[in-house]
């Protein structure tokens, strides 16, 4: 496996798009189109998809064998925003998709989409958010009755909204503010788990270009509701052997991880991780040089975990880059994406059971 190269660029590349492509949960179309078509570009053999009827893409590539058949999943959905309600004032209230602070939302800049796909821009903002004018707007509370969008068209009453054909319901899509830096950082929203997928597709790309298949059977996965919650509880073919989540390793104080390596995540909010899949992981890693990270997150679940509570029989690991300021405007470092690619690509390739 000493050809087996890691495709950097076309996965940046593929990253950028997909970040550029609004995916909140629960509006997850253009984003699976997306990755549906880049995936299918790559022209790899005996790789099929098919997509659920929930909305999440699957791919199954034919392994060189199929006695141990594994899953292998990353999601596409987003935190975003929904309308909840239509100011007097023309202004829209919000709803949450995900989990997020306020504080992380304020003053971005966002596209209202209604359900027959107008699309206007605004910005999630305080009422009232003039320091000129409002002397406790420092440090006034930031929920969702006192943030709401400002759209940018003459609207004066929630009659005039609607009159643009926006209502209750309609999605709120956060813009990504995505920049690569000369010095490797990918600075954007989204990057849980857009990341992850670009993960996916790297690895891919260096086992068809180094004209590989996978050990084993393998069905890749991409959900649409992961971030509330069920987004690997179906889709999987019965009898896998194995489950490998790919999601963002999240930093802070106390945690082990870091923007330059892939985190093992061996515990989280659902529990520990399947010990004979972390050690598999770790001693992948250890055999081809990956630099790797191990971290426990309190306050963190995946799709692996949703895989287990839906009954799901397999192991089950949990990789990924690690990532900056989750669930915020976050960063992370090409480098973990390389690592991260390494060890899908090496796992893939890996046939002892």
């Amino acid at each position: 496996m000493s050809q087996l190269t890691t495709p950097l660029n076309p996965s940046i590349e593929f990253l950028v798009g997909l970040l550029n492509t609004p995916s909140p949960t629960g509006y997850y179309h253009e984003a699976i189109a997306y990755v549906r078509r880049a995936f299918e570009a790559l022209h790899i053999p005996n790789l099929t998809f098919h997509e659920t009827t929930k909305g999440a893409l699957v791919a199954h590539w034919q392994g060189t064998s199929s006695t141990a058949p594994r899953g292998v999943t990353g999601h596409v959905d987003t935190l975003g925003l929904m309308v909840k309600d239509i100011k007097g004032s023309g202004r829209l209230k919000m709803t949450q998709l995900g989990g997020f602070m306020w504080q992380a939302v304020e003053f971005e800049g966002v596209t209202i989409r209604t359900h027959d796909d107008r699309r206007y821009r605004g910005t999630v903002l305080p009422s009232n958010p003039s320091t000129h004018v409002n002397k406790n707007i420092r440090t006034s509370p930031r929920d969702e009755d006192t943030m709401e969008v400002r759209i940018d068209a003459k609207t004066f009453s929630a009659a005039d909204t609607r009159a643009l054909g926006i209502d209750v319901g309609d999605f709120i899509f956060l813009d990504p503010r995505v920049e690569i830096t000369e010095t490797g950082f990918i600075r954007s929203r989204h990057l849980d788990d857009k990341s992850g997928v670009a993960v996916i597709y790297g690895a891919l790309i260096a086992l068809r270009d180094a004209g590989l298949q996978p050990a084993q059977d393998t069905t890749f996965l991409i959900a649409n509701y992961e971030e509330v919650g069920h987004g690997g509880s179906a889709g999987f073919p019965d009898g896998l052997a194995e489950l490998l989540t790919i999601d963002m390793a999240a930093i802070g104080e106390g945690q082990n991880s870091t923007e330059y390596d892939v985190t093992i995540c061996v515990k989280d909010s659902s529990g520990p991780y399947h010990f004979l899949m972390n050690n598999k992981l770790r001693r992948i890693a250890a055999e081809y040089g990956i630099p790797y990270r191990t971290d426990i997150y309190p306050f963190y679940g995946s799709d692996g975990s949703a895989y287990w509570r839906a009954g799901g029989t397999a192991r089950v690991g949990l990789i990924g880059p690690g990532v900056e300021a989750s669930h915020a405007y976050e960063r992370m470092h090409t480098d973990a994406l390389t690592h991260s690619i390494d060890l899908l690509a090496r796992y893939l390739l890996d046939s002892e059971d």
